[in-house]
C-alpha cells in the first residue's frame, strides 16, 4: 500500500513538473544540453557543493556545447551563452537589463542599488550616478590613488629583503578599501593601518556565504537556509549589521556637514559655474547622491545607502582581484615587467616621491595593455547573469520569457577564435596599432558591455594603473610562491592567495 501510494505521489509530482516546464521545455528544445531529470533538473547539479565545483561544471559545459547550452536547476531554465554575436543581441539591448534572480542574494546587503535594480529605477539611478565619474572628478581621485598606494608600498617593505613568497591579497584589499571609502564617502578609515578592519571581515563573510548558497540549490530558499544553516545565517546577519551601521553613520554625518558647508558657501561665496564641478575639491559619490533628486525629490538615506554600499562592494573587491592577479602575472613575466618599468620611468621619472598625475597614467599605454591582458586572463567578475523578461529570438529560434542567462566571462575571454593561443600571456594583443584585426567588442568584456556595463571602469583602470605603477617604481616583482587556485566568490579569488616576492628597485 505504501509503495503504491509513493508511486502515485511521485507520478503526480512528475506530472506537475512536466506541466510547469512544458512550454519552456518545448521552446528551448533546440538548445543542446545535458539530460534533464524530472523535478530535480539537469543531473550535474548533484555535483555542485561549492563555488569551486560550480566553476568546474561551467567549464565542462562550455567544452561539451559550442557557444550555447541549456540547463535546468529544479524549475529554473538557464541558458549559457559565449559567442560574441549572440552576446551582442542581449548586452546591447535596452530591454534585456534585468539581472538574474540569483542577484537577489545580495539584496539584504545592497538593496536595489545600481547593480541589482532594473527598469525605471535603474535608469534614474544610472543617470544620477554618472556625474560622479566625470573626468574632472576622476582627476582629483587620482590624488587619493597615489596617496594610498604610497602607504601600500611602505606596508609591503617588510617583505622586500627576505626573499620569501607572501600573499599580497590582504595588502591590496586594505589599500583598495581605503581608496573606495575616501572616494565613495569622503572619509578616511585608515584600513591599511588596521589589519583587523571589521569592514573587510564583514565583506569577506558575506561574499563567501552568498556563493555557498548560490552553489547549493538546497540553501537558496531563505527559510531552508535559516533552518539548516543557522550559524551561517547568524554570521550573515552580523556582517550585514557591521556594513549597514558603518554606511548609515557616514551618511548621517555627511548630510549634516554638507548642509552646513552649503549654507556657509551660499552666505559667503559667489555662485560658480556648473562647469567647475570637481575643479575646486574632491567630490565623493556620497556628496553627488546627497545633492541629487529624482522626479523632484531628494534621495532618502536608504536610497543613498543602496548606492554607496554597491560602490563600496564593486569598487573595492573587484579592483583588489584585478590588481592582485595582475601583480602575479607580471611577476611571472620578467620581460613584460622590464618593459613596463621602462615606460613608467619615461613617463613619471625616477623621483620616487613624485605623485603620478592623471595625465601620466593616461600616457602609460603599455601598462594599460598589460592590465587589459591580466583582466582577460583573470577577470575580476568571472560570471554575470540576466533574466529574459519576454520571449527572445536568438539564432532564429525562441528562448522563453523567465529564462536565466548566464554569461561566463572567464570562458569568453579565453575563446581561441577571438584570442589566438588564449593561454598565452600577450599584452601586445591589446595594442591596436600592432594588431592584425580589431577584436569583436563583445568578445572582450571584463567590464561587461552595452547600457549595463560597469559605470566605474575608467575609475578602476586609473586605480589599477596608479597602484601597479607605484609598486613597480619601488619593487621588482619576483616569481615566488605557488600559482593561484582561482575560485568564483562573486569576484575571482584564489583558495591559496596570490603569492609573489619583491625586492627593492635598483635605479
Amino acid at each position: 500500500m505504501l509503495f503504491a501510494l509513493t508511486i502515485v505521489v511521485l507520478s503526480f509530482l512528475v506530472f506537475l513538473d512536466w506541466m510547469n516546464k512544458k512550454r519552456r521545455y518545448d521552446m528551448s528544445s533546440w538548445i543542446p544540453g545535458p539530460i534533464v531529470i524530472p523535478i530535480f533538473g539537469t543531473h550535474f547539479i548533484f555535483k555542485i557543493r561549492s563555488a569551486k565545483d560550480l566553476m568546474q561544471v561551467i567549464l565542462e559545459a562550455s567544452k561539451l556545447y559550442d557557444g550555447l547550452s541549456r540547463i535546468w536547476i529544479g524549475n529554473k531554465l538557464t541558458v549559457m551563452m559565449t559567442r560574441p554575436k549572440d552576446l551582442e543581441m542581449v548586452l546591447s539591448s535596452t530591454k534585456h537589463i534585468k539581472k538574474s534572480v540569483l542577484y537577489d542574494f545580495l539584496n539584504s546587503w545592497l538593496g536595489q542599488g545600481l547593480l541589482t535594480s532594473t527598469g525605471s529605477k535603474w535608469h534614474s539611478r544610472r543617470k544620477v550616478i554618472t556625474p560622479a565619474f566625470h573626468f574632472k572628478i576622476l582627476e582629483h581621485f587620482v590624488e587619493i590613488f597615489d596617496q594610498q598606494s604610497t602607504i601600500l608600498v611602505k606596508q609591503l617593505s617588510k617583505h622586500s629583503n627576505d626573499g620569501k613568497a607572501f600573499n599580497v591579497y590582504p595588502y591590496i584589499t586594505l589599500a583598495a578599501l581605503d581608496v573606495v571609502c575616501e572616494t565613495a564617502m569622503g572619509v578616511k578609515i585608515n584600513a591599511q593601518s588596521d589589519s583587523n578592519c571589521e569592514y573587510v571581515r564583514a565583506v569577506t563573510d558575506i561574499t563567501e556565504i552568498v556563493m555557498h548558497r548560490f552553489a547549493n540549490t538546497f540553501l537558496q530558499n531563505d527559510l531552508v537556509f535559516s533552518i539548516f544553516a543557522p550559524k551561517e545565517k547568524q554570521r550573515l546577519n552580523e556582517a550585514l549589521k557591521v556594513l549597514h551601521d558603518f554606511t548609515d553613520t557616514v551618511i548621517q554625518q555627511r548630510r549634516i556637514s554638507l548642509t552646513q558647508e552649503l549654507t556657509e558657501k551660499n552666505a559667503n561665496v559667489p555662485e560658480t559655474n556648473d562647469d567647475d564641478i570637481g575643479t575646486k575639491k574632491k567630490i565623493p559619490l556620497l556628496d553627488v547622491l546627497l545633492q541629487s533628486q529624482i522626479n523632484g525629490k531628494p534621495l532618502t538615506n536608504e536610497d543613498i545607502r543602496e548606492e554607496v554600499d554597491t560602490f563600496m562592494f564593486e569598487g573595492h573587491d573587484t579592483t583588489t582581484s584585478g590588481i592582485c592577479y595582475a601583480l602575479h602575472l607580471i611577476s611571472r613575466h620578467p620581460d613584460v615587467q622590464a618593459k613596463m618599468f621602462d615606460e613608467i620611468r619615461q613617463v613619471i621619472g625616477d623621483d620616487l616621491e613624485k605623485p603620478a598625475a592623471q595625465s601620466d597614467l593616461q600616457e602609460l599605454k603599455y601598462v594599460e595593455c598589460v592590465i587589459k591582458e591580466c583582466l582577460r586572463m583573470f577577470p575580476p567578475v568571472p560570471v554575470v547573469a540576466r533574466e529574459f523578461t519576454e520571449d527572445t529570438t536568438i539564432r532564429g529560434n525562441r528562448i522563453p520569457t523567465g529564462t536565466e542567462l548566464a554569461i561566463p566571462i572567464f570562458i569568453i575571454l579565453k575563446d581561441a577564435q577571438s584570442f589566438p593561443d588564449p593561454e598565452k600571456f600577450d599584452p601586445d594583443r591589446h595594442n591596436l596599432e600592432n594588431s592584425v584585426a580589431k577584436p569583436d567588442p563583445y568578445a572582450y568584456i571584463p567590464f561587461s558591455a552595452g547600457p549595463r556595463n560597469c559605470i566605474g571602469q575608467k575609475f578602476a583602470m586609473l586605480e589599477m594603473k596608479s597602484t601597479i605603477s607605484k609598486v613597480l617604481r619601488h619593487y621588482e616583482l619576483l616569481p615566488l610562491g605557488e600559482d593561484p587556485d582561482p575560485v568564483i566568490n562573486l569576484v575571482l579569488r584564489s583558495t591559496n592567495g596570490i603569492n609573489i616576492g619583491i625586492k627593492p628597485r635598483e635605479y
